[in-house]
């Protein structure tokens, strides 16, 4: 164990210390320029193409779903418990690192996305399937490499993640839950058997949590994003709103730490709201803060973006619609969380941090209900990560060619390393993700700088059609070089 840790461990510093913490932010800025300026320039495009009621189509889902499912995956506890991390480490300037992360990485997104949509294919149930494996094996002419990729995500999104999340659940719900089995007499009462008990209710809200994620994923991709399109806008809504009420109440401090941030990424301020980081520890926080939380070129989004119908009919459409995936998650989500933080009369360190720091916070603002909000929130945050996390590990699934059989197996494992997560320490396992993460995410990368060409090809032609006022409809026979590997019965 001792040389398999060292390995993961020096995988996760050549992915993370190196290749994707300059490679993200590169490709970002690429599509950003080449495109461009694309998530500034046509930012309004976005919220049309999420509100589009466009035709219906039973193979797919809706534009909206598709953003639900994705923000589902994305908004997780990092944005509760991450977010407090960067502040401690690297002090108010990571948030500012974070937006830029997040500002470039919408060029990404649309991109990854863009290409999911046009090299999509009807699956063995009829359903659109699509996501990188689809434009790395058809696009790029590399099966083998989209095999890699897919297996890659099925272990990190598909099993480890989803054991984190679940964890996040239980660490948070352990201690009420212990005291009700010991109430109930079920377990034996804190007499020198403390870790006995706890470890019994961690395995309980394991077995719960399990239950309620299978009645979702095994009605398929469909359920679950019929449960996203309900669930995600209305948690997110009250997280957003949690904030806004705090900014309100603390009105008058506002303007300094919205400058603090700004000064403090630059290191012309040392300290505000009481968080204090250095030039280098705030960028490199909140740029690593920012990619994780995002997902923008990880290739994990455009597994959704593949399933959706598109309104109107056409790839970027969809490349719009995830481009504003990432801006909810980070300017809104994370952000709303470093306010809440900032603005509280709380001190962050080593004991205070992470999900302690933003109850604390909350706390502060809100008395016991802040607390109490966010330990539903993380319930809720980790819970539609885990099934988001599951649409996409599915699609991979179907890429690999595992059928029904393949499906059914994956759900159960799904919901095994939820009960097995609930109840044990994930830290080795999580390096393992992280570095699974980290191959899928370079593999997608090189892939989608490959076919920028055909990116930049499929944006100038919805652009052009919207300059002149008429309807985007892509049709790949006007476009013959991107033709091979293009499903011409879907884009004809």
């Amino acid at each position: 164990m001792a040389q398999i840790n060292g390995i993961i461990d020096w995988a996760n510093g050549l992915f993370w210390g190196y290749i994707l913490i300059y490679g993200l932010l590169a490709v970002g800025l690429y599509f950003t320029i080449r495109l461009g300026f694309i998530q500034f320039a046509h930012f309004r495009e976005m919220w049309r193409c999420v509100t589009s009621s466009g035709v219906t189509d039973r193979d797919g889902i809706s534009p909206f779903q598709a953003l639900t499912v994705s923000l589902a995956s994305r908004v997780g506890t990092g944005n509760i418990a991450g977010v407090a991390v960067a502040l401690t480490l690297g002090g108010p300037g990571a948030i500012f690192w974070m937006w830029m992360v997040a500002l470039v990485g919408m060029a990404t997104a649309y991109a990854e996305s863009t290409l999911a949509q046009l090299y999509k294919s009807h699956g063995p149930d009829g359903m659109y399937r699509g996501g990188p494996a689809a434009y790395i094996a058809r696009g790029l002419g590399a099966p083998w490499l989209a095999a890699i990729f897919s297996v890659a995500l099925i272990l990190s999104f598909g099993l480890i993640f989803n054991a984190v999340q679940a964890n996040s659940i239980a660490e948070a719900a352990a201690a009420p839950i212990e005291a009700l089995l010991v109430q109930w007499d079920l377990v034996a009462p804190a007499t020198g058997d403390e870790i006995g008990a706890y470890v019994a209710a961690k395995i309980v809200i394991g077995i719960a949590v399990a239950l309620l994620s299978g009645i979702i994923i095994f009605g398929g991709i469909p359920q679950i994003a019929r449960v996203a399109e309900f669930v995600v806008p209305i948690m997110a809504g009250l997280y957003l709103l949690a904030a806004i009420i705090a900014l309100v109440l603390n009105i008058e401090r506002v303007p300094g730490i919205l400058s603090g941030i700004v000064l403090n990424a630059f290191g012309l301020q040392e300290t505000v709201g009481g968080v204090a980081g250095g030039v280098i520890a705030a960028a490199m926080n909140g740029i690593k803060r920012g990619l994780f939380s995002n997902e923008a070129g990880m290739g994990s989004a455009p597994n959704i973006a593949a399933v959706a119908t598109p309104a109107p009919h056409h790839p970027s459409s969809q490349g719009f619609v995830q481009a504003l995936g990432v801006f909810i998650d980070t300017i809104l989500v994370c952000t709303a969380t470093a306010v809440m933080i900032l603005l509280a009369d709380v001190m962050p360190s080593e004991e205070l941090t992470g999900v302690n720091l933003t109850q604390a916070a909350l706390g502060d603002h809100f008395g016991g209900l802040g607390q109490v909000f966010v330990a539903v929130a993380i319930f809720f945050f980790a819970f539609t990560s885990i099934i988001g996390n599951y649409s996409y590990a599915e699609n991979a699934i179907v890429h690999l060619g595992g059928g029904r059989g393949g499906i059914v197996a994956l759900r159960l494992a799904v919901m095994a390393m939820v009960v097995w997560g609930a109840s044990q320490a994930v830290t080795t396992v999580f390096n393992f993700a992280d570095a699974s993460m980290g191959l899928m995410a370079t593999i997608n990368l090189i892939a989608i700088v490959l076919l920028s060409g055909t990116v930049a090809t499929v944006t100038r032609d919805y652009l052009a059609k919207r300059k002149v006022g008429e309807e985007p409809f892509f049709r790949i026979s006007q476009y013959p070089d991107i033709a091979p590997g293009v499903n011409r019965e879907i884009w004809s």
